[in-house]
């Protein structure tokens, strides 16, 4: 039953004895939820609740973060900085406590060594989403360019989708999830969202009750989300495309394509209809495994419903096809016109809208682009020297680490495990448990969670941006990310002022130079709304593309930044 609450300053509120702070999810997610984090006293949280006033959130959030208390205060968190003086990958046993001087001075003296014999390009420092929190993220990166340490190409989960989705509509925009609430028919593709990012299932279930709306789930396997749909499509693994041309035959067959709105928003329809001729339901049939019959009922009523929603995810960058595979998807509500209609469009990240200025938290006004730029995915053949991925550069002989595990996630896991069992490489890792990576690292960081440091969160599945103060003090020895740059940036000789610059002050930089309002202002409000006007959402005043055109025929040169060899002039399945 909830309890009454009464404000008591601008960011936190009473809940009788217990205060109440309004923080927001920083997991790799796109709802990045708004939440009310209970403070029992400065050290402990209580209970994590969905902020019924966020209007997307709605007060609803994933079990993992409801039981956020069970991690922040669990035995096992790392509280004091470790030394490896044991063989690597066996457990807590191989580590010896240690102060933070004493690590942090280790830390500086291996990384100053290996420049010293091979140039700073032989460090790395390796990261990923951990936290979504635009300063405790992306920060390492000012600590990279300030050095000249090698560079990262972020490929892991979006990459692939965002140039799939970017090919049509030029613009990482789309149709607002609230906008659901509009929708007759939506289209869950390429992701699961009662796991993954229940606001979805939230929103679209409320359509269903509200309008009747038809729910359908696009997906290879039979997942949660699957289960509570009306209709489950499930296309054998990378043949979404075969399934979207075999949709848009019988949208351009059967009378169903927009044909005024072809030719006032897109390019490339004719060459594209005339493509769509021999991708017949019976022909996507033999590749993707769903039977030509149910091709067609759901193209009749995809083609029918003028608010028919997509949403779609990161599923598509599961296959090495899958930038074509998103790109397919992307096209239907081209063809339809549905982006013209309350409701209508389609949605797969917001990504687009916020522009924050982050080249102080980057340090981007520092880096030197002929730096070498690694591939974070290939990290495997990489520490295992394959020349493909190194170039004629330096071998990778120290590596830093933050907000990721690659001995748990990155592909081929045993290049990647052989590759930090070298006896030459040095590893630091940053890190809240004892992950798979931290047991091979030499020394190893206790990190602070979300809850214990100041940041500010974006969101690909809304509009809000959100600004966050710690709820609670770090637990034990715990330093955020930020402090941990700043003190190797003090020991190496790191020169830019984002250094010296607390979260606070970083956050205020480049919310300024952005036109948002300050983070304080931010922080009192909770949440700042950017949802886009509905011409602006719904490409209304044309696409992201110079021509203002959805682009059938993409221009992969353009939008693979030279990366194109073997991309189709039209949608397929590749």
């Amino acid at each position: 039953m909830p309890l009454d609450q009464n404000r008591t300053d601008s960011g936190v509120e009473s809940l009788r004895d217990v205060q109440v702070f309004h923080s927001a999810c920083p997991h790799d997610c796109p709802s990045t939820c708004a939440l009310e984090v209970e403070r029992l006293d400065p050290q402990t949280i209580g209970r994590v609740r969905g902020a019924s006033a966020n209007t997307y959130t709605s007060g609803v959030i994933c079990a993992k973060v409801a039981r956020y208390a069970e991690r922040v205060h669990h035995p096992d968190r790392l509280t004091r900085p470790l030394r490896r003086i044991g063989a690597k990958g066996i457990g807590r046993e191989a580590f010896e406590e240690i102060s933070w001087d004493e690590a942090l001075d280790i830390v500086a003296n291996q990384l100053r060594k290996a420049t010293d014999l091979h140039g700073p390009e032989t460090v790395w420092p390796y990261y990923y989403a951990g936290t979504m929190g635009l300063v405790q993220r992306d920060g390492i990166n000012r600590l990279r360019h300030a050095m000249g340490y090698s560079r990262q190409h972020s490929t892991f989960c979006n990459t692939l989708a965002d140039a799939g989705w970017l090919a049509g509509t030029g613009s990482k925009t789309g149709v607002d999830a609230r906008e659901m609430a509009e929708s007759d028919l939506i289209v869950i593709w390429g992701c699961n969202p009662v796991s993954t990012q229940v606001n979805v299932m939230t929103h679209a279930t409320r359509a269903r009750k509200n309008r009747k709306a038809t729910i359908v789930v696009i997906d290879p396997y039979e997942t949660a989300s699957a289960k509570q749909a009306d209709i489950h499509l499930m296309p054998n693994p990378g043949t979404d495309g075969a399934l979207a041309c075999a949709v848009m035959h019988v949208l351009f067959r059967d009378g169903y394509a927009d044909r005024a709105y072809l030719e006032k928003y897109t390019s490339g329809h004719e060459e594209l209809e005339a493509h769509l001729q021999t991708r017949t339901p019976d022909w996507a049939a033999a590749i993707t495994g769903i039977p030509a019959e149910e091709i067609e009922a759901f193209a009749a009523l995809y083609g029918k419903t003028q608010r028919s929603y997509l949403r779609l995810g990161f599923g598509f960058t599961r296959s090495r096809n899958g930038a074509v595979q998103m790109f397919s998807a992307s096209c239907l509500p081209a063809v339809t016109g549905a982006w013209q209609y309350p409701g209508g469009g389609a949605l797969y990240s917001h990504g687009g809208i916020y522009g924050i200025d982050q080249t102080v938290i980057k340090g981007e006004d520092v880096m030197d682009p002929a730096t070498r730029l690694l591939d974070q995915s290939r990290i495997g053949p990489i520490l295992t020297g394959d020349r493909r991925d190194l170039g004629d550069g330096p071998p990778i002989t120290a590596l830093f680490i933050q907000n990721t595990n690659p001995i748990n996630v990155a592909p081929d896991l045993g290049k990647v495990r052989e590759g930090f069992s070298r006896d030459d490489l040095f590893v630091c890792v940053h890190e809240q448990f004892l992950t798979e990576t931290a047991e091979m690292a030499d020394i190893v960081l206790p990190a602070t969670t979300f809850l214990e440091h100041d940041d500010m969160y974006v969101a690909g599945g809304h509009t809000h941006l959100q600004v966050t103060r710690a709820v609670i003090d770090p637990v034990g020895e715990a330093r955020s990310n930020h402090w941990v740059l700043g003190e190797l940036a003090k020991r190496l000789g790191a020169d830019h002022p984002g250094f010296a610059m607390s979260e606070w002050e970083l956050m205020d930089d480049a919310l300024q130079r952005s036109g948002y309002p300050d983070a304080q202002s931010c922080w009192e409000g909770h949440w700042e709304d950017r949802a886009q006007s509905f011409d602006q959402a719904h490409f209304c005043d044309g696409f992201g593309h110079a021509d203002g055109r959805f682009r059938f025929k993409p221009d992969w040169a353009e939008d693979r930044r030279g990366k194109h060899a073997g991309m189709p002039a039209l949608p397929g399945s590749l």
